[in-house]
């Protein structure tokens, strides 16, 4: 195996990483401007409300999300000071708990996020096409650390 990439791979390497990032920051670029909630609100916020209906160890919110826990923990007290999130002590660690607030902000953002996802992502993918790139992306996805949920 050559120790760099030749031109076709290189090409797609770049692809890849440009067509990912471009549609990742379109996506939370219109639920940024709808909602004022940044992607990794967002990230947070679904988290908590969908896989801890409401309640969530903080240390399993940072595996989901693939985050160190001081870059949680530091985002959080952001998050707590706009009245999203709360925490409390518990045996062992610290529980995130999604406020009234946090809810209302989860259900407008979710439909804004889903048509964002479509009008950015599954609309420019050819119907026919659709299975195949989510079994490629599901192979490449299961190496990964984090939770796909936002």
């Amino acid at each position: 195996m050559e120790d760099r990439l030749n031109d076709a791979e290189m090409e797609l390497w770049h692809l890849w990483k440009q067509a990912a990032e471009a549609i990742r920051a379109r996506v939370a670029d219109d639920v940024s401007a709808a909602t004022g909630l940044s992607d990794p609100d967002f990230g947070v916020l679904t988290r908590v409300a969908e896989l801890g209906h409401g309640l969530l160890r903080q240390n399993e919110l940072a595996s989901s999300m693939g985050w160190h826990r001081s870059r949680l923990s530091h985002h959080l007290t952001r998050m707590e000071q706009r009245a999203l999130v709360t925490r409390r002590p518990t045996e062992g660690g610290v529980e995130v708990l999604i406020t009234d607030q946090g809810r209302a902000a989860v259900a407008k953002a979710r439909p804004l996020h889903a048509a964002a996802v479509r009008r950015h992502l599954l609309d420019q993918v050819p119907r026919e096409s659709l299975s195949a790139l989510r079994d490629v992306l599901a192979r490449l996805a299961s190496r990964s650390r984090a939770t796909p949920f936002d």
